[in-house]
């Protein structure tokens, strides 16, 4: 059986932005699921009221934190100001979760055995809806064809061998957050996902999968657009493109020698 680390050392970041219908069920079920965890929720200023709920939540319950974000910034800039919290504090795993129900906090603690697990060896451990065992629920066929499509392209262009590297339910070792520099991540959107597990591939990190089901919301409304889908694509063949050029100006040095 995987060996899980150390609860009390565990932090949920969960960055929200109008899921006042989605945030009491989830932490509750999180708690539920692994009482000696914490969570730290990041609201960029929602305008129906979900910091507000948020923190009369906290004030009945120690282990709950919020963060306030004065804007809607992005997933990105959210989970990077959580993760900076996390390691000002005495967190060892540091984990991303959907305030919106799509991550069953019920797969947490074995997310977070599979981290602590020797067998393994893992540093990053991705939820994934793209290997054996993993599926997805209630999805429009469109929204699983371009998540789809995403995640074969990234793999590809990046040449990293994850197949769900845009899962947003996730957990670091501390030392993978320490090292991929945060302070110059831009990424936005779900394209911050594939970043972070890249740079932790690149920066010699252990990343696993273990399966997941995905469940489409039913509360509020998907935060998913265009922009999201063109800076991923954007970005991830740019991306692309420099790893290929540094793979051909490698051939060349070895060749001149």
């Amino acid at each position: 059986m995987a060996r899980q680390a150390p609860a009390e050392k565990v932090l949920v970041v969960i960055p929200t932005y109008d899921e006042r219908e989605n945030l009491e069920p989830i932490v509750r079920r999180l708690f539920d699921a692994l009482p000696a965890a914490n969570v730290l929720v990041v609201d960029d200023g929602s305008p129906d009221g979900t910091g507000e709920l948020a923190d009369r939540l906290a004030a009945s319950d120690d282990r709950l934190h919020v963060m306030h974000r004065t804007e809607k910034a992005g997933l990105g800039a959210a989970y990077v100001a959580g993760f900076e919290w996390a390691l000002a504090r005495d967190y060892t795993a540091i984990m991303e979760m959907d305030a919106d129900g799509s991550h069953a906090p019920e797969d947490l603690p074995r997310l977070v055995g599979m981290l602590g697990d020797s067998g393994t060896g893992a540093d990053v451990v991705l939820g994934s809806r793209y290997v054996t065992g993993g599926r997805t629920v209630n999805w429009p066929w469109y929204r699983e064809f371009l998540s789809r499509g995403a995640n074969v392209y990234s793999k590809l262009a990046l040449g990293v061998p994850i197949n769900d590297i845009t899962s947003g339910y996730r957990v670091y070792r501390r030392e993978v957050l320490e090292t991929v520099q945060l302070h110059n991540i831009a990424s936005q959107g779900y394209c911050f996902q594939v970043d972070l597990a890249w740079r932790s591939v690149e920066a010699g990190f252990t990343v696993v999968e273990v399966p997941i089901t995905f469940v489409e919301r039913e509360l509020g409304a998907s935060k998913m657009d265009a922009e999201v889908v063109r800076e991923a694509l954007l970005r991830v063949t740019k991306w692309g493109l420099r790893r290929r050029g540094g793979q051909a100006a490698g051939a060349i040095r070895s060749l001149l020698r």
